[in-house]
């Protein structure tokens, strides 16, 4: 892609950012894109849905699978106003996107009070220091799904 497709795309998704401001909600915006076509956009809507998993990138992954009627985005880029944060890069990485292009980034974001770095940090350290408890607590049929799961003759592997 060229820096001039790039900026189309990110200037579209800054756009939907500060729009969503404007209306109420955070400074996010993502827009998916296949080759020269809009698939889809995403505004943050964290408060507006008191969804945290509402993120403008997870938005919009759920509206380009809608769209297209699929799970997987392979072919697709996305462009967001801001570098994802670990839940929404881990979305994109499932979702299978081709790449992940971002405007602003991390140390932006915290000054906007929006502190990513606290979430990359987490999860490099021992979740014995984290403040959510995380825990196992297996049962003897922890297994029985994914034993479901291998047997199904109709399961669609992703």
């Amino acid at each position: 892609m060229t820096r001039q497709h790039d900026t189309r795309w990110l200037t579209m998704a800054i756009d939907l950012a500060v729009e969503n401001v404007g209306a109420g909600g955070g400074p996010f915006g993502a827009v998916l894109v296949r080759g020269e076509e809009l698939v889809a956009t995403g505004q943050n809507r964290v408060t507006r849905d008191l969804d945290p998993s509402a993120h403008a990138e997870v938005v919009a992954i759920r509206t380009a699978c809608q769209a297209i009627g699929d799970f997987s985005l392979a072919g697709l880029t996305l462009y967001t106003s801001c570098e994802p944060c670990p839940m929404c890069l881990a979305t994109s990485l499932w979702a299978r996107v081709d790449r992940v292009v971002y405007a602003a980034d991390r140390d932006d974001a915290a000054r906007g009070g929006f502190d990513d770095r606290e979430f990359y940090e987490l999860f490099a350290r021992d979740r014995a220091t984290w403040a959510t408890l995380v825990e196992a607590a297996r049962t003897d049929d922890a297994d029985r799904p994914f034993d479901a799961w291998l047997t199904h003759a109709d399961r669609l592997a992703y």
